[in-house]
């Protein structure tokens, strides 16, 4: 598993080839790659600002990660996600699976994306061309999205031990 919470852009090509080299074994590598939008709720964006608690952050993406495994047998996860000022186009998040098949790393894609858009301890400030800014919050079709696979999950709960990440890579 890789999980980085991070200011610089990445590299989705080596990102992916890591993932596929720990997970030689899988035939299936699903991905999702977000981007910064110029417009968000009929607003134009020129800057955004992604902000986290440090520790916090990277814990509960280990979490969702963990708790995908649990979900779904997939042998290898990447999470990136970035921090700090991002311009339109620029990238955001990857998050990257391998599996033995393309509909358990599907799921388990979308799966920690629908928790990373809701629950995942980011701040989003938005600043529009004329300098106003406003922070953003999450969607009610996120938060619906989300409620589908996390009714019966305790996203507090803190993984202490050792056999909640065994084999993956």
């Amino acid at each position: 598993m890789k999980i980085s919470v991070q200011e610089p852009d990445f590299d989705v090509n080596l990102a992916l080839a890591e993932l596929r080299g720990r997970c030689a074994h899988v035939g299936a590598v699903a991905c999702f790659l977000g981007t910064v939008r110029d417009m968000n709720d009929a607003r134009d964006v020129s800057v955004l600002t992604l902000e986290h608690y440090p520790g916090m952050t990277e814990r509960a993406l280990e979490r969702v990660a963990f708790e995908a495994k649990k979900r779904f047998p997939i042998a290898g996860v990447t999470i990136i996600h970035r921090v700090g000022t991002l311009y339109p186009t620029d990238q955001i998040v990857l998050v990257a699976v391998a599996s033995a098949h393309r509909h358990d790393a599907l799921n388990a894609c979308t799966f920690m994306m629908d928790y990373l858009k809701t629950h995942a301890p980011f701040w989003k400030r938005e600043t529009e061309p004329s300098g106003a800014t406003r922070w953003v919050d999450a969607r009610e079709s996120d938060a619906s999205a989300r409620a589908r696979w996390f009714a019966d999950f305790d996203a507090g709960a803190m993984i202490n031990s050792p056999q909640n990440g065994e084999g993956l890579y």
